[in-house]
């Protein structure tokens, strides 16, 4: 038989993260390499186990992920939602619990795509917004 594998993919500012979830022992693979290792800050790996951690899934799924572009913090909310979109694929297969993962999971607010990218700079001024300097004389 096939093994199951679930996909998703999450987008965060200029960051593109591919995420495939198999039942497993709790594993996270980023670009090849362990997760503590390709990411400096520890904030940065529990913001994105927050989606296992709510749905009760840290130890149950293998995650392997494909990311680029950004900083570490856009890739993190990609692969964060990424990780979401996953196990919302997984629930919809597997549907006996009776307290879905989608309702816990837009109740926390991972469902949703975070729409901010930075602003493009406009002619005349000095970056998105800001204006020279006014000088009277």
């Amino acid at each position: 038989m096939a093994e199951n594998k679930y996909y998703g993919t999450g987008r965060r500012k200029a960051s593109v993260a591919r995420v495939t979830l198999v039942p497993g022992s709790g594993n996270i693979t980023v670009n090849g390499r362990d997760v503590r290792e390709f990411f400096p800050y520890e904030t940065n790996v529990m913001d994105l186990m927050q989606p296992l951690a709510a749905t009760n899934n840290e130890k149950t799924f293998d995650i392997t992920v494909k990311v680029n572009g950004g900083g570490f913090t856009g890739q993190t909310g990609a692969i964060r939602l990424g990780i979401t979109r996953a196990l919302l694929e997984y629930d919809k297969e597997n549907e006996e619990n009776e307290d879905s993962y989608r309702k816990i999971l837009k109740r926390a607010g991972f469902v949703t795509r975070d729409a901010r990218v930075k602003e493009r700079k406009k002619p005349g001024l000095k970056g998105a917004r800001r204006a020279p300097q006014f000088s009277k004389r």
